[in-house]
C-alpha cells in the first residue's frame, strides 16, 4: 500500500478556539504531508510494500527505523484528527456506555483519566504522544516517544494525543498542560475513541 494525506474531517476553523486553522494547515498540510512523502520513498525498498499500514509499523519498529517514525506518524496522524471534532470533550456525560464503563472500572473513572492522561503527555519528555490504550483486555494509559505508539507496545491504541510542539507551540507557546487540558475537555471525539474500543475488544 501507499500512503496517502487524508482530508481533515472538518474545516481548518472548526476547532477554535481550542486549535487554530493555522495550526490546523501547518500539522496537517506541512507535517503529515511530509510524513506520507518520505514514508513512501522509503516504503519502496523495504519489502513492506503491500501489507497493510498496521503490519509496516510493527514489521518496521527496530528493523528499519527510518520508515517506522514516517509509518508510525501517519498511522498516529490518520487517526488524531478524528479523534477531535468541534464541541468535543465535554466530560463523561459525552463518553459512551461501553467505554466509560471500562475507564471506570480500569482506570478509576473519569477524573482520574484525565488527570492521568493530561499528566502522561506533560511528562512525555521531548516529542512523543500519549495514549488511551487496550492491552490484554484493560484499557490503560501510555505515553510514548516520537512516532511511537500502543501497537509496537502489544496494545490497541483507543486515544492518543501528539504532543510535539508543531502540535501546540503556534496556540499555547510552551505551555504543554493547557494545550492537554483544551483536548480533553474540548476536542475529544469520545465516539471515534468508542468505536477503536469496541475493535480493540471484540
Amino acid at each position: 500500500m501507499s500512503f496517502e494525506l487524508p482530508d481533515l474531517p472538518y474545516a481548518y476553523d472548526a476547532l477554535d478556539p481550542f486549535m487554530s486553522a493555522e495550526t490546523l494547515e501547518f500539522h496537517h498540510d506541512k507535517h503529515h504531508q511530509a510524513y506520507v512523502t518520505n514514508g513512501n520513498k522509503l516504503l519502496a525498498d523495504s519489502g513492506l510494500d503491500g501489507k497493510s499500514l498496521e503490519e509496516i509499523v510493527k514489521e518496521s519498529y527496530g528493523e528499519n527505523p527510518g520508515l517506522f517514525n514516517n509509518a508510525g506518524q501517519h498511522y498516529n496522524h490518520i487517526h488524531f484528527w478524528k479523534w477531535m471534532k468541534k464541541d468535543g470533550g465535554g466530560g463523561a456525560s459525552k463518553i459512551p456506555g461501553n467505554l466509560l464503563k471500562a475507564i471506570e472500572s480500569d482506570l478509576g473513572g473519569y477524573d482520574k483519566m484525565r488527570e492521568d492522561f493530561m499528566n502522561a503527555g506533560a511528562t512525555q519528555f521531548g516529542s512523543g504522544w500519549c495514549w488511551l490504550a487496550v492491552k490484554d483486555g484493560k484499557l490503560e494509559i501510555m505515553k510514548t516517544p516520537n512516532g511511537e505508539n500502543p501497537l509496537i507496545h502489544k496494545a490497541s491504541p483507543i486515544l492518543g494525543c501528539d504532543v510535539w510542539e508543531h502540535s501546540y507551540y503556534i496556540d499555547y507557546r510552551n505551555a504543554r498542560p493547557k494545550y492537554l487540558e483544551a483536548f480533553v475537555d474540548s476536542l475529544v471525539n469520545w465516539e471515534y475513541a468508542a468505536e477503536m474500543f469496541e475493535s480493540a475488544t471484540s
